[in-house]
């Protein structure tokens, strides 16, 4: 044990571990999801089951939607309901929130229903983590919000609509 070809070889399995240990960390701590929706929690929240019937809880990026005691939630909810529940989606995300919920674009054939939200008016563009949204999606997502109020669809036709974060925190 106090031999030198043992503490190098020590030293080595040290040194690899502590790199798989790294390269391991900076990689997503899951991948993206597909599965069938199984429940829609809120205007902003769903459940997808996947091929392994392991049950995930998803976040949908970009948007905030009201909360269930709001004007609209309900609604926004069954938008987008109408939008994913009982269909096959494709999460695509690679980052879980406080509460481990997977964060992602969830997409539906060829339809986001993210961006369907804003569109109908039911749900605001999340802009505090629109950085964390492609160039492509931040742009999509500020015009449908901007023509949904321009056009007082949903939750833009009250007169001052309050944004759920504003919302939860009073």
């Amino acid at each position: 044990m106090n031999s030198p070809d043992f503490w190098l070889k020590a030293q080595s399995i040290g040194r690899a571990a502590g790199l798989v240990a790294i390269l391991w960390a900076s990689l997503p701590a899951f991948a993206d999801v597909s599965g069938r929706v199984v429940g829609v929690l809120d205007g902003d929240t769903i459940k997808v089951l996947d091929s392994n019937q392991v049950q995930h809880t998803i976040r949908l990026m970009g948007i905030d939607a009201p909360e269930k005691g709001q004007p609209f939630g309900q609604k926004s909810k069954q938008a987008l309901s109408d939008c994913s529940y009982g269909q096959i989606a494709t999460v695509l995300g690679s980052k879980r929130d406080k509460w481990g919920r997977l964060i992602g674009k969830v997409m539906v054939q060829e339809r986001d229903c993210n961006l369907h939200q804003l569109q109908l008016g039911m749900a605001w563009h999340y802009t505090a983590y629109k950085k964390e949204q492609t160039k492509e999606d931040r742009s999509l997502y500020e015009e449908a919000q901007e023509l949904a109020k321009t056009r007082r669809l949903g939750l833009w036709s009250d007169s001052h609509p309050i944004e759920p974060w504003v919302f939860r925190h009073k």
